[in-house]
């Protein structure tokens, strides 16, 4: 098999899949695809870029949504269905890398001159909250913490939403 972006991406995407964020290194991915950790550098520059091409093979996934806690809900469908896929999405996000921006098939949905905000202070929430649940699931998994409450954790992050939502009517009233 050549080597490709698209192998290499693939092989992080399994990476963190069954290790973690923690455990994804150049390194790792390069021993996986069975070649040397330089040969990955011919095709992504660093590490980084790397992240930021999982995190959109992650976003990319978003479809429009009707309303914005329907594309808050599905955003964080996406990211619970990856490991560590908050922290990853959060931190490629900060870092302004990454092709796809999460945010663009809401921006119809909040008809303000602070439409940006308001998709800032969502995706805040959004990425908070999910990180937040990643975490706590992980270590109940492990036994550090009492075990983790799936449904408890989503209806408090749809009570979230609700809030946000009502304040967002300051803004668009």
């Amino acid at each position: 098999m050549a080597l490709t972006r698209d192998a290499i991406v693939d092989a992080a995407e399994a990476i963190l899949d069954e290790y973690g964020l923690a455990d994804l290194s150049m390194r790792r991915v390069a021993d996986l695809l069975g070649v040397q950790a330089g040969a990955l550098y011919y095709h992504l520059p660093n590490k980084q870029t790397l992240l930021a091409a999982v995190a959109d093979g992650i976003l990319g996934a978003m479809g429009q949504a009707d309303t914005l806690q329907g594309w808050a809900t599905e955003y964080r469908r996406l990211l619970l269905g990856r490991r560590d896929a908050a922290e990853l999405v959060a931190s490629t996000r900060a870092m302004g890398l990454g092709e796809v921006d999460p945010t663009a098939p809401a921006r119809g949905l909040v008809p303000t001159e602070r439409a940006g905000d308001v998709l800032a202070t969502f995706e805040h929430f959004v990425l908070g909250a999910t990180l937040h649940d990643q975490t706590q699931a992980q270590l109940g998994a492990l036994g550090v913490v009492r075990g983790f409450d799936e449904a408890a954790a989503e209806a408090t992050f749809q009570e979230g939403l609700r809030i946000l939502s009502r304040g967002v009517g300051i803004f668009t009233t």
